[in-house]
């Protein structure tokens, strides 16, 4: 029996500091902040993100690669503006890490066409009809020509629903 008992000892010991190492890896798991999956924005649209509990303060790492706006306390509103990686920390009140989140902002391949001539790139959104898009790393002459067409377009919108411009101001 004694012989027995020896042998049962050490699986004890073992399942005993099993437990006790568990026990710390989830102390040490419940103590640090939330580290999320990355998420994932396309480039020029935004996608909520709700926090577990209310942010006081929101960190962007890179603020020309996606903004942030608050709708509620833990509601978020995450904008891709550039192609690329980036980070948002959010923080509550007492400056306690609520959530550390990579964010990857990548282009929508969705109805995407994309044109190389010469190694230069035009891209086109095809959904339904095939229009000019204004991608970052496109033709820089296509990109200006496309720019100034939209530039174009929306002062025209703003000068109709001013009910023409100066003219009629009289």
């Amino acid at each position: 029996m004694s012989m027995l008992a020896s042998l049962q000892s050490p699986q004890k010991s073992r399942s005993i500091a099993l437990l006790a190492g568990l026990t710390l890896c989830a102390a040490i798991a419940m103590a640090s902040p939330s580290k999320a999956d990355d998420l994932i924005i396309k480039f020029d649209q935004s996608q909520l993100l709700r926090l577990p509990k209310p942010a006081a303060e929101i960190i962007i790492g890179n603020p020309a690669i996606a903004d942030v706006s608050i709708q509620t306390g833990n509601l978020l509103v995450i904008t891709g503006k550039s192609f690329g990686i980036t980070n948002i920390i959010a923080l509550d009140a007492e400056r306690n890490v609520i959530q550390d989140q990579r964010v990857l902002v990548r282009r929508d391949e969705n109805k995407v066409v994309n044109i190389y001539r010469s190694g230069e790139r035009s891209s086109y959104n095809c959904a339904p009809q095939c229009n000019p898009q204004l991608v970052i790393g496109d033709d820089p002459k296509y990109f200006a020509s496309t720019r100034s067409s939209a530039e174009s377009k929306i002062q025209f919108s703003e000068k109709s629903a001013d009910g023409g411009g100066q003219a009629n101001q009289q």
